[in-house]
């Protein structure tokens, strides 16, 4: 039996036509929403199914898009559009409220319950809403500890969580350990799970195309930090009827 409905929505953002993934859970009063961004390559399926899972939790959820309807599977390709745009806060704000805003008209969502969640790129876009000074429930992030300009964290509302693969070399300790420097010096509610033995992209199913170097599957870690993330959304964001 289907919990959940699913349809695609197309907004614009960065000069693109996004085409996003909602999911709705059933019944038709509102509920809690998350808005989910994908790693760098862009929306996929992991990303849809993701959504879909949410929503048979009781969330409205939105997959975004960063791409303009594509997935990058090139790596550099996929390096090339999303290096700039991590060094381009305002960019990333531009692309994370363009899909919050979809989030906040659909008329299943309530507009005063909604977290971010995040993966590579869509994590750090995650943070930058935050650092927008975003009103969100939590801010949830994997492979993403991305830094801020300065002070703009204390305008984080909400408490956030990180997840990270000890082995990853995108995201190394010295990243680790400014990552959480800001978050405590902004006085934010904040947790970090270090994945032992994880690499970057842990979570994310083996593909069958190249990757960048220190990219790796962990099975038992993804169920694990995926189980964190519902935690998380329980705490900050539970489902009520």
């Amino acid at each position: 039996m289907t919990t959940f409905t699913t349809r695609t929505v197309e907004y614009p953002a960065d000069g693109l036509t996004m085409i996003g993934h909602l999911a709705l859970p059933a019944g038709a009063g509102r509920r809690p929403a998350v808005l989910i961004g994908p790693e760098g390559p862009g929306l996929g399926d992991v990303e849809r199914r993701r959504a879909d899972a949410l929503a048979e939790l009781g969330y409205v959820a939105l997959a975004f898009d960063l791409h303009g309807g594509r997935c990058l599977d090139d790596p550099e390709e996929m390096l090339a559009r999303c290096m700039p745009l991590l060094a381009d806060p305002d960019r990333m704000r531009d692309i994370g409220c363009a899909a919050l805003g979809v989030l906040r008209a659909e008329p299943r969502a309530d507009p005063d319950r909604i977290a971010a969640v995040g993966y590579g790129t869509g994590g750090a876009i995650a943070l930058e809403l935050g650092r927008h000074g975003v009103d969100l429930r939590a801010i949830g992030t994997v492979n993403a500890l991305t830094t801020g300009r300065p002070g703009e964290a204390a305008r984080i509302r909400c408490p956030v969580w990180a997840g990270v693969g000890s082995e990853d070399p995108i995201m190394p300790p010295a990243q680790r350990d400014a990552f959480t420097a800001e978050m405590q010096a902004a006085g934010v509610d904040w947790r970090l799970v270090v994945y032992g033995g994880a690499l970057h992209a842990f979570h994310h199913p083996p593909v069958d195309h190249a990757v960048v170097p220190g990219v790796g599957h962990h099975p038992l870690h993804a169920q694990r930090a995926w189980r964190d993330v519902v935690g998380l959304l329980a705490e900050c964001l539970p489902v009520t009827d």
